[in-house]
């Protein structure tokens, strides 16, 4: 597991003075890459293989509330990996008192960059499994 720690900035609030639904699944997005990041798989040599990352599933379930300057942590686990594709599932929480604000889930295939599922080549794949 690793974790990202955010500050919730104005710009990601709505009207009501709560995070908008939709940055839940950018914080996902931030906590994957760096989980990648920290097992030495960088997203820019994957697209410079050719290889690209996209999300085909993606699962939010909403706790509470999150709000301007709050400071939250990412939680991002690797719950399943195959040389076709990649689970991941995440915890949104407040730093301040731990509440739980979001759980989440994202499944990635590996494709080119003509869409065609792909198998991860070894050089990326056995790096993987260095945090689980």
């Amino acid at each position: 597991m690793i974790t990202v720690r955010e500050k919730v900035r104005f710009v990601e609030t709505d009207m009501m003075g709560v995070v908008h639904h939709s940055n839940y699944f950018r914080w996902f997005e931030m906590a994957r890459v760096e989980y990648l990041r920290q097992v030495g798989v960088l997203l820019t040599d994957m697209m410079a293989d050719d290889i690209v990352f996209p999300i085909t599933d993606v699962d939010c379930k909403y706790r509470a509330s999150a709000r301007f300057d709050d400071y939250i942590l990412i939680e991002a686990v690797l719950a399943e990996a195959s040389k076709v594709k990649l689970v991941f599932t995440y915890r949104v929480l407040k730093e301040a008192d731990g509440t739980l604000l979001a759980t989440g889930s994202t499944q990635n295939v590996f494709t080119n960059n003509q869409g065609k599922i792909i198998r991860l080549p070894d050089k990326y794949f056995n790096k993987l499994h260095k945090l689980s």
